[in-house]
């Protein structure tokens, strides 16, 4: 069995994923936790890591069923191929959800294009190139994991 990687409607990750698993499919629609601000309160919510995108786990090719769920657009392609994810990709993402080493910070003199190193947790070692800055957090590319990550801890160098 393989994990593969469905594109689906904005913000429709989460219904995708459960309409999936109540097909018997096993998915992967990882969620973090953030407050999200309106006129009237503050709510703490569970938000897709990645938008558009829900993991599905099945062997084999594609099937029709899966694309008549509704909300899904389509399988991820990689050079003509639906992507496969490594089980240990998955692995990572879960491990990096479930590190608890977050602080709240306040980030400064650090600007856009600047190179970092991450000196703790999961992602420990791996460097990137600031793409933005935030508040309490910066968004960094990671070239050789090939995605951009937002880190919210003191885990820079």
């Amino acid at each position: 069995m393989q994990w593969f990687v469905l594109y689906t409607k904005s913000r429709f990750e989460k219904k995708v994923a459960e309409r999936l698993r109540n097909l018997n499919y096993e998915v992967y629609c990882p969620l973090v936790e953030k407050q999200s601000k309106w006129s009237d309160r503050t709510k703490l919510i569970k938000d897709p890591l990645f938008k558009s995108y829900v993991f599905i786990r099945h062997s084999g090719n594609p099937k029709t069923e899966v694309m008549s769920v509704s909300g899904v657009v389509q399988y991820l392609y990689w050079l003509g191929k639906p992507a496969i994810v490594r089980q240990e990709e998955i692995d990572t993402i879960e491990d990096w959800l479930r590190t608890d080493d977050i602080e709240d910070c306040t980030i400064a003199s650090l600007t856009a294009g600047d190179r970092m190193k991450i000196k703790e947790g999961i992602l420990k070692g791996h460097q990137g190139v600031i793409k933005e800055v935030y508040k309490n957090s910066v968004k960094l590319i990671l070239a050789d994991l090939g995605c951009s990550v937002v880190i919210k801890t003191m885990n820079l160098v």
